[in-house]
């Protein structure tokens, strides 16, 4: 075997010399077949629920999202365990996971401190007991004395000399395995073994012949299959750590797969939107007087920046054609999205059509509909139109008074939550969606929301977003969209500074809240649960508005603010904090977007270590809105170790070191990785399982390459290549 293993190696090593692929890694012989199986007794079928068709195991399968021969294919195994060899219980150390064989000497159930298994086997070199604390009479007869026995597990030195706790055992002698013994991630129910043969049995039928053509593709000895064969039974000669950081030709191969699947749809995405229709809204060629844009440009009490002036010509390009838009439009905090949207929705206004912007929350919503009201309301009076407002808590009256202007074209700019998808609201003519903090809203609803629109015609669609998307993301993830960059704060806002502090320093940060009172401040205080929690000791916000209270005095007015409020509660709180009737607001984070009160100049965030990267950012951008010096405190609680976590003080020090949201971003995809980072956007669309954008970058850009020529030139493989790596799942790139 060594020597056919020596001889492919020399082979594989002369064909990637002549292809430069310049990595010298063997592919095994066994690679290219699956190594024998090991005997498997078969799982007795356990019945699923009356009716279902399924039994256990296939609904533990499908809850894997193991159904198509190709998914067991491509599960690959979270770690291996080596059974191909046997070493001397004299040559182990502690901590080794060993497999040694021996003849059992001593077998007893002992019941003190507890009922036990307890066997000594010797396998002539040393001694070694085994320790069983759940076991069956089977065990107990495999394990008589004078059995000669083959044991695994991790060895532990002690008083009692080498021990090994619950270990596996079989009969010594049979073979040992070429190969190491895959151990794959499952469910209860799925018991490895099974789970084991499943996906042997469906790595065996997948049909995996080449999609990539060889002319324009990869070349080396590694294919799909002898890849896919070796990642589920790698040698044991080959060097864990490559497998451990896929760095090994085979995971190469895989990834550069994955990535030319995931762009091959986003670029099929792209195309199939390319041949709908859309409204077409032109733009005068030069400003006219009377149009609607034109008069909101005048009416604004400030003017555009740089960005929003860029960011405005490429969004009225879009609307002027009829394909439809699919743009996203990413700022830091405060950078301006809102009037950028206004003027969009004012294009598609003058054009005779009307527009929609959904937002996640009430409280954002109102934000958005208190702002373009002021905006627009009286401009659009003078046309006999009217912004309409839509949220879940309208009383029926209101809400079917709304929808009868929706429907009739009055509400020419429609705001709300998600009951602007309702069934029963429909629009006259709507040419443009807008959604604002696109990534809180699942696949489906984004796709109600298109399908909104009358007729054949699609509407055009604008995804804001507070949390910028770092280059790679844009590369990949987002790459089915065009996206437009608000890089420029507008005049006025003033840095924030960042201070982190520790919890028990709390009165130095009351002193600083009462300071910035005495100037005519208001502050923000920002807890990250409502009611008590015996799983997680945090201080609630209904404590901590009671004891600021307290502390302040009745002349500071603290409010309070959360998500389980009645909606007209939320509003009278926030109205409160706006005229400065409430100085010190305490609150969950409701207030994480949207909410604009330039008079407040300091937040504090208590157990910042909780919150998640981008989240502290967005709150922080809840001040340094007006011309007063503002700062972020981030109270933070060590452990009982007196240290915060890994990740948390990642966070912690980003957040210190920088104010700038793409940095921010940067550095949270680097902490969360893109599947985490990305929030709902992965609720269907094909997310990355074995690449990693921050080191990948080479591949992705081959096939970013490689995409568009394979569309072109080979539209069947390319259509088999999304089929296998992605089934349903590209669908969901139509949101």
């Amino acid at each position: 075997m060594r020597a056919g293993r020596a001889r492919a190696k020399e082979a594989w090593e002369r064909e990637e010399k002549e292809a430069g692929a310049g990595q010298n890694c063997p592919m095994p012989a066994s690679a290219k077949s699956l190594p024998p199986e090991k005997p498997v007794a078969a799982p007795v079928a356990t019945p699923a629920a009356p009716g279902s068709g399924l039994s256990l195991v296939q609904r533990a399968l499908r809850k894997l999202g193991l159904v198509r021969d190709i998914d067991f294919a491509l599960y690959l195994p979270m770690r291996y365990e080596d059974e191909t060899r046997i070493v001397k219980l004299a040559d182990t150390r502690d901590g080794d996971m060993a497999q040694v064989e021996g003849v059992v000497t001593e077998c007893e159930v002992v019941y003190r401190p507890r009922r036990q298994l307890i066997a000594t086997i010797d396998d002539g070199s040393d001694t070694c007991q085994l320790r069983f604390f759940n076991f069956y009479p089977s065990q107990q007869k495999q394990l008589a004395v004078g059995a000669r026995v083959r044991v695994r597990g991790e060895m532990r030195g002690g008083f009692v000399g080498r021990q090994i706790m619950h270990p596996t055992v079989k009969a010594a002698g049979t073979s040992l395995p070429e190969a190491l013994t895959p151990v794959y991630s499952t469910v209860a129910g799925l018991a490895q073994p099974v789970l084991r043969r499943e996906v042997r049995s469906g790595l065996a039928r997948a049909v995996l012949d080449e999609t990539i053509p060889v002319q324009i593709g990869l070349r080396g000895a590694w294919d799909l299959r002898s890849s896919l064969t070796f990642l589920h039974y790698p040698t044991p000669d080959v060097a864990m750590a490559t497998l451990e950081d896929h760095s090994h030709p085979a995971w190469q191969r895989i990834k550069a797969e994955e990535l030319l699947a995931q762009q091959l749809s986003q670029l099929q995405a792209r195309m199939e939107r390319a041949a709908q229709r859309a409204p077409v809204l032109p733009s005068a060629p030069e400003p006219v007087a009377t149009s609607l844009h034109a008069q909101l440009l005048a009416v604004l009490p400030f003017g555009l920046t740089g960005a929003q002036q860029r960011v405005g010509e490429e969004i009225t390009r879009d609307l002027g054609r009829e394909i439809p838009m699919h743009r996203l439009l990413q700022g830091d905090v405060g950078s301006g999205k809102t009037v950028v949207a206004a003027l969009a929705a004012a294009r598609a206004i003058d054009a005779g059509f009307q527009c929609a912007l959904m937002a996640p929350t009430e409280i954002l919503a109102a934000q958005h509909f208190g702002k373009l009201v002021g905006w627009l309301d009286p401009l659009l009076a003078e046309r006999g139109l009217r912004v309409a407002w839509l949220t879940g808590s309208q009383k029926k009256k209101e809400r079917d008074a709304m929808s009868a202007a929706v429907e009739s074209g009055e509400a020419a700019l429609v705001i709300g939550t998600h009951a602007v998808i309702s069934e029963k609201v429909r629009f006259k003519n709507l040419a443009l969606a807008i959604i604002d903090e696109q990534h809180r809203f699942g696949v489906a609803q984004r796709l109600a929301l298109r399908g909104k629109a009358v007729g054949h015609l699609e509407p055009h669609l604008l995804m804001m977003s507070a949390t910028p998307i770092p280059r790679t993301l844009a590369m990949s993830y987002y790459a089915d969209l065009d996206v437009s960059t608000l890089d420029e704060l507008p005049p006025g806002r003033t840095p924030i500074v960042t201070k982190l502090v520790a919890d028990h320093r709390r009165d130095e940060v009351i002193e600083r809240i009462q300071a910035q009172i005495s100037q005519g401040r208001q502050v923000y205080w920002v807890c990250p649960l409502i009611e008590e929690s015996e799983a997680v000791d945090l201080r609630n916000a209904t404590e901590t508005r009671d004891e600021l209270a307290g502390t302040l005095g009745e002349a500071i007015h603290v409010g309070l603010l959360h998500s389980r409020m009645p909606t007209a509660e939320k509003q009278a709180v926030m109205a409160a904090f706006t005229a400065n009737e409430i100085q010190v607001l305490v609150s969950t984070t409701v207030i994480e977007v949207g909410v604009d009160v330039p008079n407040a100049s300091l937040m504090v965030i208590e157990h910042a270590e909780r919150f998640g990267l981008s989240q502290l950012h967005q709150l922080r951008g809840r001040v340094g809105r007006g011309a007063a010096a503002s700062a972020c405190v981030l109270l933070y609680a060590p452990g009982d170790s007196g240290r915060v976590g890994e990740a948390a003080r990642a966070r912690l020090k980003a957040m210190a070191e920088t104010g700038d949201g793409f940095e921010i971003a940067r550095r949270d995809l680097e902490i969360r990785g893109p599947g985490e980072f990305l929030g709902a956007r992965q609720s269907g669309a094909p997310l990355l399982r074995f690449a990693d954008l921050t080191t990948d970058t080479l591949l992705l850009d081959w096939a970013r390459e490689l995409a568009p020529v394979m569309l072109q030139k080979h539209a069947d493989l390319a259509q088999r290549h999304i089929d296998r790596w992605l089934g349903t799942k590209a669908e969901y790139l139509k949101a």
